[in-house]
């Protein structure tokens, strides 16, 4: 199989690679600028492509002869994200028609129903609903929160329990949440490329299933610190946003649309896989010992100091 990545410098992007590699398949990396890949450790490889979702012309000359696509890229920095990216799509979708490839992969977010979305939230289902409705098949994951060292949404918790002394919680935290293990969303990912293709959505989730408050605690143990968390109604999503912005150094749209998820449940709906996969405390631990050092997935040198959301 020969699979074409976008996002390759991201986050989740990064570590695919190698696990592809791996695995015996080719791998196209494509990226806005190719002298990127001499950062990574899998540079020599894979075949490097020019890739931008703003140049349509890239879009096609990068998936040419290539059999899975994998979509990645998902922007929250600034506004005006959902069109860029529901257009992005939209030409991504296109030229993988044309180049016949036989699977779209998209790394989605798991989608609570009969709620209304935050802006992140509705902009991946609009993603998703582009691509189901695609020539081309396309197998939708999606991912509560990830656990790994350098992932925003665990970089957000780990940073705010490390700077803050006291970590008020505001009474609509109270949802509950199913997290996964970075290793074990890229494992799904690979075998999402790898099988026979399909058009549909799956859910990703760990073994556990804990309250935003239960799932900061345990981070908190992890860490060996004590920081009380007392409960603080009628906070708005919008502020508790730019505080945590302000004091992670995430940037601040990123965080404030994740915040605004949190209001909602993410639970997987059933999955016969969950239970196989790493528990959260492991997947905590497991992620705060390179938190500081960088990790070593294939030479990828992200530290928690980089966290990317794609």
């Amino acid at each position: 199989m020969r699979a074409f990545v976008t996002g390759s410098t991201g986050y989740i992007g990064s570590r695919l690679i190698p696990a592809l590699l791996e695995s015996g398949h080719e791998v196209v990396a494509g990226m806005r600028d190719p002298d990127r890949a001499s950062e990574f450790g899998w540079a020599d490889a894979v075949q490097v492509r020019h890739f931008d979702l703003q140049e349509p012309d890239s879009i096609s000359a990068a998936i040419a002869d290539t059999d899975v696509a994998y979509f990645l890229v998902h922007s929250m920095d600034d506004k005006g994200f959902e069109e860029r990216d529901a257009a992005g799509a939209h030409a991504f979708a296109d030229a993988c028609g044309l180049a016949d490839v036989r699977q779209i992969v998209y790394l989605s977010g798991l989608i609570p129903e009969g709620v209304e979305l935050s802006d992140h939230l509705a902009s991946r289902q609009e993603v998703e609903r582009i691509f189901l409705d695609a020539e081309t098949p396309a197998n939708v994951q999606r991912a509560a929160l990830i656990i790994g060292a350098g992932s925003t949404s665990f970089e957000l918790v780990r940073r705010l329990i490390e700077r803050l002394p006291v970590l008020p919680i505001p009474k609509w935290m109270n949802t509950r949440v199913q997290p996964i293990a970075t290793e074990d969303v890229i494992t799904a990912l690979v075998d999402a490329g790898t099988g026979e293709p399909t058009n549909g959505h799956h859910d990703l989730g760990g073994p556990d299933r804990l309250s935003y408050p239960e799932l900061i605690g345990l981070i908190a143990d992890e860490l060996d610190v004590r920081r009380p968390r007392p409960s603080i109604p009628g906070i708005p999503t919008g502020l508790v946003g730019r505080v945590a912005a302000a004091i992670t150094g995430i940037p601040r749209n990123t965080v404030v649309e994740l915040v605004d998820s949190l209001r909602h449940d993410m639970i997987c709906g059933p999955d016969p896989r969950s239970e196989q996969r790493l528990s959260t405390r492991e997947a905590v631990r497991r992620s705060l010992n390179p938190a500081r050092s960088g990790t070593d997935i294939g030479g990828d040198h992200q530290t928690a100091d980089q966290a990317d959301p794609a």
